[in-house]
């Protein structure tokens, strides 16, 4: 799975490069989960992990506050939550999640997205059934073989665990994410490189260097657009 976290953390990397950009992105989507499922992170496990995977974004806190604060007050902003799936250059895939108060805009500028960088858009489940929904946990200061002592003694049995460069990166079930995190909290690790929700290819297809070059430019419009929070897709971009 190396090649996925990779991907996972070139993604990071550049959504990290336009802190403006995330921030306004989590702030929607705090909002969100908070609006739907109550304000408080111990009674609303979609807002914990929401405000797991900030941690690892460095969202400040005024951000946090503001968003649930505003979830709590009168604001009547609905939103719906999207999904749509698409091909780019050569089979490659796509998946894009959004967070819109406007169906018809979002839409047209997804499907834009896609037919004016070398894509176009799919039906529903077209794509989707080609990833796993995936909890990817990563964390530094511990070897494989202390991350997996631990786990053992919290009877847990992840996916997948392996180390890379300095970190130790685990790959569990998505309803494993909590339980996975307070188990390593309990045995002192406390910061996380990553702590994602993710949807991980089965199987991942190279492109040649004009057909990447046009892909990562489709990426980049698709993940430019206001609504969408996130993005996957199967493409081994490389070192």
């Amino acid at each position: 799975m190396g090649r996925k976290w990779n991907n996972i953390k070139e993604k990071k990397a550049s959504k990290d490069a336009n802190t403006s950009r995330v921030y306004s992105k989590f702030a929607i989507e705090i909002y969100v989960v908070a609006k739907q499922g109550g304000p408080d992170p111990e009674g609303n496990q979609a807002l914990k992990f929401v405000l797991e995977r900030a941690k690892t974004y460095n969202v400040p806190r005024n951000i946090i506050d503001r968003a649930i604060d505003k979830a709590k007050g009168s604001s009547d902003d609905n939103y719906a939550e999207l999904r749509y799936e698409g091909f780019g250059p050569n089979g490659s895939m796509v998946i894009v999640d959004a967070l819109t108060n406007n169906v018809n805009r979002t839409a047209s500028e997804v499907r834009a997205a896609f037919g004016k960088n070398g894509g176009n858009m799919g039906v529903s489940g077209s794509v989707a059934y080609m990833f796993d929904s995936t909890a990817v946990i990563g964390m530094e200061g511990k070897s494989e073989e202390e991350v997996l002592e631990i786990l053992m003694e919290a009877d847990l049995d992840v996916r997948d665990i392996m180390e890379e460069d300095d970190s130790v990166i685990l790959y569990a079930e998505p309803d494993q994410f909590h339980a996975v995190q307070e188990a390593l909290r309990q045995a002192g690790i406390e910061e996380f490189t990553v702590a994602e929700l993710t949807m991980l290819p089965q199987s991942e297809v190279k492109l040649d260097e004009e057909a990447q070059a046009q892909f990562e430019k489709m990426i980049d419009v698709i993940e430019d657009l206001e609504d969408v929070q996130r993005v996957y897709h199967n493409v081994d971009l490389g070192e």
